[in-house]
């Protein structure tokens, strides 16, 4: 734990300089593990002794309390520092010293829910059993969010010891902390416990009194509910959200079914919560936007639910059939323009209906309004080309509500060029795939192999590692090979850094790498891992290493013939000495394997002097160092018929001058 000099104290943030009249201190504490905690509590003792003497010779002032920054699970070591850097606690100096926090991103996916999108770290800030904390605390998590959009609000999500789940409004998004302006969600807090920054659906609340109410919402203008007098007996609050419906959405659910070709649009899925004892005294009038199709769409879906299956079909597998209110072969349609119908789906008692008596106006600028009869819970507005059967309607919007939530991800595994033992497996949504691999490759990561085809993953879904082949994680515990999983969250980097290592070093002889193979695995509450068949699985290598075999000193003493030196000089002349039917009688008297004779052809296939030389040196190496090999190669030229060759063989090896030299 460093602790900044007196000349080097940070300077406190704008927002807390009365707290820092009070007596009270900026407490920066970053991720540790429980090491490092200990040596926070063991330099605390010294550190507050150093403070006391401080402030009792000049008053107390704001002082920043910095740990170190470990290595974090799953990550290598020069990685831990893409961890978002701290969270800042401010409270009096007595508590702010006392308060440790650990990161658990390993806990991630049980955090979000629904529709919410994590942008921060996971944080658990805890304080020592039976000390008293005087809340409120203010807390600041920094967080990164690439997509918020008038549709999401940020929101700092809290859960208790007991496991009591709340979300606290930020008071500001952004400040300055720690000498770093960013953004950072600082909240007070009545209670510690584990806090996280997600996105979630904005929800905006309004009261409907007696005498009515007309109201554009905020998150969208064009959306207008229009209460009439008289529609509640008394005031009453109402709830309401939206989600938005992508149209590529749409498109792809189109496609995965021809029942659904005939639905050219949807308006967006509006959430509204009313008291559920209370009915509509008089009809509300909803407007939604719901886009008209062009003259090109109009007709491609008209075209297609022609060549649909025909309305005898089943419905869509492990759908309940008593989902389904409306029996009615066709949908009807308030009006019907250039074969276009407009139908509006309900959710009511835990199923979706159609309100088939619903009247629903087509207005300018892509508008659709009706009045809403029955308390509904959500709805959406469905522009159709055609007539399509209810239960279908029903399926399309099943499915677009479980699909909503999930992106298409590309899987991506790059060892690192300098260092082939350590590899990244990242999660990374297909629209950011190429700007990922240039980050990738810019930090030293590179293929093969190339990126697995498109997934679908849900906020919070994990992946499963395992490992087969002459490959595996080197991170063990207790000789037990430890499970690797990684977590998707759609506006996170979503990384997982390995060091890999072969499980045999004599594996995989016949090639000049370790081979495995990577096996990813979904994990689904319930269900045990790896139960089902694999979501994907990539190829990985390690190349060999050079190993240096260590010999006593008798064995490297050898009583060979130091003046038999078959040099590199005489067989390079020897290979442009020699004919081509020449050099195909020498192979045969060599013994050279076949294989190796095929791979010097496919290296050098245009030079014989280069392949005779190639071959000569591999018989060469393969020999003992005792044996005579002039005395054996000129031996082979003979039985070639080529004896010329060999006596000039052996008038060309070293002469006696330098034989007697050397022995």
């Amino acid at each position: 734990m460093a602790v900044e000099s007196r000349g080097q104290q940070a300077r406190p943030p704008a927002g807390i300089e009365e707290m820092t009249r009070m007596g009270m201190v900026s407490v920066a504490v970053m991720r540790q593990s429980q090491p490092i905690q200990r040596r926070m509590a063991a330099t605390s003792q010294l550190w507050g002794e150093r403070t006391r003497r401080e402030e009792a010779g000049r008053g107390s002032r704001v002082k920043m309390w910095r740990a170190e920054k470990p290595g974090v699970s799953g990550l290598a070591e020069d990685h831990a520092s893409e961890v978002p850097g701290c969270c800042y606690v401010m409270a009096p100096a007595g508590v702010a010293r006392t308060v440790s926090c650990e990161v658990a991103d390993s806990a991630s996916w049980r955090v979000v829910s629904g529709a919410e999108q994590l942008v921060s770290s996971v944080l658990r800030i805890h304080a020592p059993d039976g000390m008293k904390i005087p809340f409120p605390l203010s807390i600041a998590v920094p967080f990164t969010a690439g997509h918020r959009g008038s549709y999401r609000d940020i929101l700092v999500k809290v859960i208790d010891g007991d496991g009591h789940t709340s979300y606290v409004s930020p008071i500001s998004l952004e400040g300055s902390y720690g000498g770093q302006r960013g953004s950072f969600a600082e909240v007070k807090v009545y209670k510690l416990g584990v806090f996280a920054v997600v996105s979630c659906l904005r929800k905006e609340n309004f009261t409907v009194p007696r005498k009515g109410l007309s109201l554009k919402l905020s998150m969208d203008s064009r959306i207008c509910l229009d209460y009439l007098p008289g529609t509640f007996s008394s005031p009453v609050v109402v709830q309401s959200m939206i989600q938005p419906v992508d149209a590529s959405l749409l498109s792809v659910l189109k496609s995965r079914g021809d029942a659904y070709h005939g639905v050219l649009s949807s308006s967006a899925l509006l959430y509204l919560t009313h008291p559920s004892t209370l009915t509509f005294r008089r009809a509300p009038t909803l407007t939604l936007p719901c886009p008209p199709s062009s003259d090109r769409d109009r007709k491609r879906g008209a075209e297609e639910a022609d060549h649909a299956r025909p309305m005898t079909a089943a419905p869509a597998r492990g759908r309940p059939a008593h989902h389904v209110r409306a029996t009615s072969a066709s949908v009807k349609s308030s009006r019907e323009a250039g074969n276009e119908h407009l139908t509006l789906l309900g959710y009511k008692d835990d199923q979706w209906t159609i309100l088939e008596d619903t009247v629903i106006r087509n207005m300018q600028n892509g508008l659709v309004s009706f009045e809403l009869t029955e308390n509904l819970q959500r709805l959406i507005v469905l522009r159709l080309a055609s007539s399509v059967r209810p239960s279908h309607l029903i399926g399309l919007i099943e499915e677009l509500e479980n699909y909503i939530h999930c992106s298409r991800v590309s899987i991506v595994l790059h060892c690192k060029k300098d260092l082939p033992q350590r590899a990244v497996v990242a999660l990374v949504p297909t629209k950011d795939l190429r700007w990922e691999l240039g980050a990738l490759r810019g930090e030293g990561y590179s293929g093969p192999p190339d990126p697995a085809g498109e997934i679908s993953m849900r906020e919070g879904e994990r992946l499963l590692l395992s490992f087969s082949g002459n490959i595996t994680s080197a991170g063990k515990t207790s000789g037990v090979s430890v499970a690797e999983t990684i977590t998707f969250h759609s506006q996170r980097k979503n990384r997982l850094f390995l060091r890999v290592t072969e499980v045999d070093e004599f594996g995989n002889y016949s090639s000049p790498h370790y081979k495995g193979t990577v096996i990813f695995h979904r994990v689904t509450e319930g269900q045990l891992p790896r139960s089902g068949d694999p979501v994907c699985k990539l190829s990985v290598t390690l190349p060999k290493k050079v190993r240096s075999v260590s010999r006593p000193l008798s064995a490297r003493v050898t009583s060979c013939d130091l003046s038999d030196s078959l040099s590199e000089e005489l067989l390079l002349w020897l290979s442009e000495e020699l004919t081509e039917e020449d050099a195909a009688l020498l192979v045969l008297c060599l013994r050279v394997p076949r294989s190796s004779i095929q791979i010097v052809k496919l290296k050098v296939p245009e030079s014989l002097p280069d392949q005779v030389f190639q071959l000569l040196t591999l018989w060469r190496r393969n020999l003992p160092t005792s044996v005579d090999k002039t005395q054996l190669l000129s031996r082979y030229l003979c039985r070639c018929g080529r004896p010329d060759l060999a006596k000039e063989l052996l008038d060309q090896r070293p002469g006696s001058r330098a034989y007697t030299a050397l022995t």
